[in-house]
Order: C-alpha cells, then sequence, then structure tokens
C-alpha cells in the first residue's frame, strides 16, 4: 500500500469512527423507541420525514456538493456562505407556504403540527449537510465527527424525552427537529462564516460567482439527486398509501437499524473520496487508482456484513424490539442485496460529480424512479412489492457501478 493509500484509509477511519459513534446513538435509541411508539406512528413520522427529506436536498440546489471542487480558504468559505444563504431564503418560503397550508385547513388528515415544523425541519437538514460537507471538503474530519455525534445524540435523546410525553408522530417530529438544530449549532461553532474582514459587496460578487460557475449542479444534480431522494422515500410513501401506516413502520425501523447506518458509513468513505478523487482528476486526468481501491475495500466490508444480517435479522429484530416488530427483520434479509450494493456504489457515485457527467447520472435516477414506483405499484402483496423492489435497486447498482469506473479512467471526460 502506498503513502496517499494509506493516508486516504487513516481518514476514513477517523470518520467511519465518528459516523459509527454517531450510528450507534440512533440504534441504542431505537431500543426505547420501538417500545414507546407503535409501528403507526412510527411509519406516520417516516412518511413526514420523507417528504421533509426532500425538501431539504431542493433547498441546497446541491451546491454543497461543489464544495469539494472550490479552492482552500476563503473561495470554500464564501462558496458555503452561497448555498447557506440559498437554503435561508428557501427555507424561509417553504415555512410560510406550510403555514398558510395549515391555516387554510389544506393540510387534510396531515396534523396541522407536522405541517408547521416541515419548512424549518427542511431547512436545519439542509444547512447541517452543507456544513458536514464543508468539513469534508476542508478534510476537518475529526469536527465532522464531532457535527454527527452532536446531531445522533440531539435527535434521540429529544425523541425519547419526546416520547415519554407524548407516543405520537408529532413529538417523533418535534424530537427530531430539535436535534439537526443542536447538530447545525455545533456546526457552526466548528465552522464559523468569519466574514467579517470581506467587504460586502466583494462577497457578494464572489458568491454570485461562484453560484454561476457551478450552475450545473442545480441545473443537473439537483434534478437528479431530488429524484433520489424521491426514490429513496417512496417505499414509505406507497406502502403507507396502499398496505397502512403500520406496513411503512415496519419498514421504516428496518431502513433505520440497517439502511441508515449502511449509509451512513458508506457517507463516510465519500466524505474522504470526494476529495481526493477531486484532487486525482484535477491532477492527472483521471482518478482509476484511487476508485478500484475504493472498490475492492467496500465490496469486502459489504460481502461480510450482508451475510452476517442475512442469518441473524429476523429473530434479531424479535429480540431487540419485540415480536410486534419482528417482520422488520425479514424486510432487512430481502432487501440486503440491496443495501449491500448501497454501500459500495453510494461513496464512488461522487465519480459523476468529478468528471462533470451529471447528466449520466440524472439518467440513471430516473430509470431508479420508474423503477421504484412500478416495483411497488403492480405486485398485489406487500411482501412480493418489496421483494421485486430490493432486485431491482441491486441489479440498478450494479450498472451504476459499471459507468462509475468508466469515468474514473478519464474516458468520457
Amino acid at each position: 500500500m502506498t503513502i496517499d493509500q494509506r493516508g486516504f484509509w487513516s481518514s476514513v477511519v477517523v470518520v467511519l469512527g465518528g459516523a459509527a459513534t454517531a450510528q450507534a446513538i440512533p440504534l441504542l435509541g431505537s431500543l426505547v423507541l420501538a417500545r414507546l411508539f407503535a409501528p403507526a406512528e412510527y411509519g406516520l413520522f417516516a412518511t413526514w420525514l420523507g417528504l421533509v427529506s426532500i425538501g431539504a436536498v431542493a433547498m441546497t440546489g446541491r451546491y454543497e456538493m461543489a464544495l469539494a471542487i472550490e479552492a482552500d480558504g476563503r473561495p470554500r468559505r464564501v462558496a458555503a456562505t452561497a448555498t447557506l444563504a440559498i437554503i435561508l431564503v428557501v427555507g424561509a418560503l417553504l415555512t410560510v407556504v406550510s403555514l398558510l397550508i395549515a391555516w387554510t385547513g389544506a393540510a387534510g388528515r396531515i396534523d396541522t403540527i407536522l405541517w408547521c415544523a416541515a419548512g424549518p425541519s427542511a431547512a436545519a437538514i439542509a444547512a447541517s449537510q452543507t456544513w458536514q460537507a464543508w468539513a469534508a471538503a476542508d478534510g476537518r474530519y475529526h469536527d465532522l465527527a464531532t457535527i454527527r455525534i452532536a446531531q445522533a445524540a440531539g435527535i434521540t435523546a429529544a425523541q425519547i424525552a419526546a416520547g415519554l410525553m407524548g407516543a405520537s408522530a408529532v413529538w417523533l417530529a418535534a424530537g427530531h427537529l430539535a436535534g439537526v438544530l443542536l447538530g447545525t449549532f455545533t456546526a457552526a461553532s466548528k465552522l464559523p462564516l468569519a466574514l467579517a474582514g470581506l467587504p460586502r459587496r466583494e462577497w457578494l460578487r464572489e458568491g454570485l460567482d461562484f453560484l454561476s460557475r457551478q450552475r450545473r449542479f442545480p441545473l443537473l444534480a439537483l434534478p437528479a439527486d431530488s429524484v433520489n431522494t424521491a426514490a429513496a422515500q417512496l417505499p414509505l410513501l406507497i406502502l403507507a398509501n396502499r398496505f397502512g401506516a403500520e406496513m411503512a413502520g415496519l419498514l421504516a425501523l428496518t431502513l433505520r437499524i440497517v439502511g441508515a447506518p449502511i449509509g451512513l458509513l458508506g457517507a463516510s468513505v465519500l466524505d474522504v473520496f470526494r476529495r481526493r478523487s477531486a484532487e486525482s482528476f484535477s491532477r492527472r486526468g483521471e482518478c482509476r487508482a484511487e476508485y478500484v481501491e475504493t472498490f475492492k475495500m467496500l465490496s469486502i466490508g459489504a460481502m461480510t456484513v450482508a451475510i452476517a444480517l442475512v442469518l441473524v435479522a429476523e429473530s434479531a429484530f424479535a429480540v431487540a424490539f419485540g415480536d410486534r416488530w419482528s417482520m422488520s427483520g425479514t424486510m432487512a434479509a430481502w432487501l440486503m442485496p440491496m443495501f449491500a450494493l448501497r454501500f459500495v456504489a453510494s461513496p464512488l457515485s461522487y465519480m459523476f460529480y468529478v468528471a462533470g457527467k451529471q447528466h449520466l447520472d440524472l439518467v440513471w435516477q430516473i430509470a431508479l424512479l420508474a423503477m421504484t414506483m412500478i416495483s411497488l405499484w403492480l405486485p398485489m402483496r406487500a411482501e412480493t412489492a418489496l421483494q421485486a423492489y430490493g432486485a431491482g435497486y441491486a441489479a440498478l447498482y450494479g450498472i451504476y457501478l459499471v459507468m462509475a469506473y468508466r469515468l474514473s479512467k478519464g474516458i468520457a471526460r
């Protein structure tokens, strides 16, 4: 292993350590939450959070993904500030719209408080994601770990406290918002904007220049990632609509216990791969070695975890969360190929940004959305729908990895 590779994986270890701690907290908290909240209430909260997550992606314009491409220091700080300014404006508008919907009674059966909390929650999530992207782009992995741990601990503690006061989806949403705000405040203290010495006109000019130079992100990356987020949340929305909130709640626990840790660990690798791949591609016009090395390590980890979880998932869920949640373990086994390939593919997906081929990513995301809707709407039974969904997702991830590998060689640059 070369010195550069050792540096890469030592950075990954730092981020993984923080990610593992950040994920262990909600996993342990789930042992309590599963006994405080019924699957139906958990399903309603998960549906709300899915819609909020889509809004959070839209708010950033995906400009936070461009931070790693900006130069270190002042250019990146200005870029982060411009992104946060967009979040503030769009978040305020969304909050006003949410309040109007709640005030006019157009919310329908959805609780008024959930509507009112949607705008602030989406803005808080978007701001936290932007600060985390900034920390990763700067290579400040210890600060990144601190931010994630603070946010995870805040969400878990607040939701448990809220569950003791009222075991409803509204309290889960309130606890989530409080925890994300704690993570955002922690991030702001670790990476202050510090623009006091920069003239306002100059800051405005540089900020607008960043937004203009990186316009491919809102034009191409934003639609692609919005589609991806929608595809990720659709299972909960469709299951709740077709088979009831309880079925959605069972899947939500599966995604929280299995999907979220895998996604977070993969995101930790992405935080390091993003900076290294961008540097190598800019210097050499390709980053095949970084891609292959990362792919091999992720594949070994994915296979090990997948085999272990398939063998024990159903019984483990029943023991840990009670018999009423055992179906969540069965769902985990059905979806394990999807989870494993997501763990490998998600970090390597940054190749589409590095190579400037966001339009290819958009095409793939549209195919993913179509597959998700077809696989979940056509089958008459929830079990068949989830199995078809997992198989289709895994197949598309295989195609995704091949596309990313070709881009890593600089072929389509």
